[in-house]
């Protein structure tokens, strides 16, 4: 099943750095070994597929159930590490799922704000990220993704197809937060803080201009 992984990686890359002109950056920021979150902002359908392929190493992701009832679909995005979630309620199956990638000293790749932003600001975080991070204790690598959500123009040259990869806030921090609900939304808003800053960065080193809030 890795095959596919890779072979999905070299594919979605290779699109991405010739038709879209994609620029990675930082991401020797994620950890050479050991389990890793990657926590992203999320804009886009092609997020996931983007930030993958934007790691070099291997990392697994949630993705709603409902992309799973067609079984072509289900099967391929299955093969390339994709994992089913209900995101209307708990779901103490995909925290199994998850709990083991991380247990097995793997990546996993997390949107802590649940569902795709309508515009280029953020939603409020849920609090599950900060759950993962903290029951597992493991570190947390902040991703900013820009443009995914623009495609026509970042290949027109009107935007910056990229993602940039902060330094890991590592299990020292972590568990400064409390091991409950509070603590795990307060972490979540704190990764998402760090994400944040990010933005700001790659916009700054790409010479970009924020979007105005309506």
């Amino acid at each position: 099943m890795n095959l596919m992984f890779w072979l999905g990686w070299i594919v979605i890359r290779s699109v991405a750095v010739v038709v879209f002109r994609i620029r990675i950056m930082d991401n020797r920021n994620i950890p050479a070994e050991g389990p890793f979150i990657l926590a992203c902002n999320h804009i886009s359908y092609y997020d996931p597929p983007l930030v993958g392929a934007s790691s070099p190493r291997l990392v697994h992701f949630m993705a709603k159930k409902e992309l799973f009832r067609n079984r072509l679909f289900g099967w391929l995005i299955s093969a390339t590490k994709a994992h089913p979630i209900n995101r209307r309620g708990f779901d103490r199956k995909a925290i199994e799922i998850t709990t083991g990638i991380l247990k097995s000293g793997q990546g996993l790749t997390i949107f802590p704000e649940g569902t795709r932003s309508q515009s280029d600001s953020f939603l409020s975080p849920h609090p599950g990220v900060g759950l993962l991070a903290r029951r597992n204790m493991v570190p947390v690598v902040p991703v900013y993704i820009n443009g995914a959500n623009r495609l026509k123009e970042c290949f027109l040259g009107r935007n910056r197809l990229g993602t940039i990869f902060g330094r890991p806030i590592g299990t020292d921090k972590i568990a400064e937060f409390s091991d409950d609900r509070e603590g795990y939304r307060n972490l979540a808003v704190y990764i998402m803080e760090r994400i944040g800053e990010l933005k700001k960065e790659f916009l700054d080193r790409n010479g970009l201009t924020p979007e105005p809030v309506h």
